[in-house]
């Protein structure tokens, strides 16, 4: 049986896939002016372990960290909910 042909991914896909990363990270719900879920960090982790590369899944993980922990500090996206 013959191998698969690796073909990696260009630098404009990798960095297309940083940058959603950078942006799911920022991503909160916020229900009365209290911050309570990070809603992007959920989805960012659960596209990182089903990449098809998984090459640079620690540098992933790492960029939704580090937006995550931004957007806790106040420079996010937020969603508000009124309920």
């Amino acid at each position: 049986m013959a191998k698969k042909a690796f073909k990696p991914e260009t630098d404009s896909v990798y960095f297309l896939k940083i940058l959603l990363y950078l942006i799911l990270g920022l991503l909160w719900l916020r229900r009365d002016g209290k911050t309570i879920i990070p809603i992007g960090l959920l989805l960012g982790l659960l596209f990182a372990h089903h990449d098809h590369f998984q090459i640079d899944r620690k540098i992933e993980y790492a960029i939704l960290l580090v937006a995550a922990l931004l957007a806790f500090a106040g420079f996010g996206i937020f969603i508000n909910l009124q309920i």
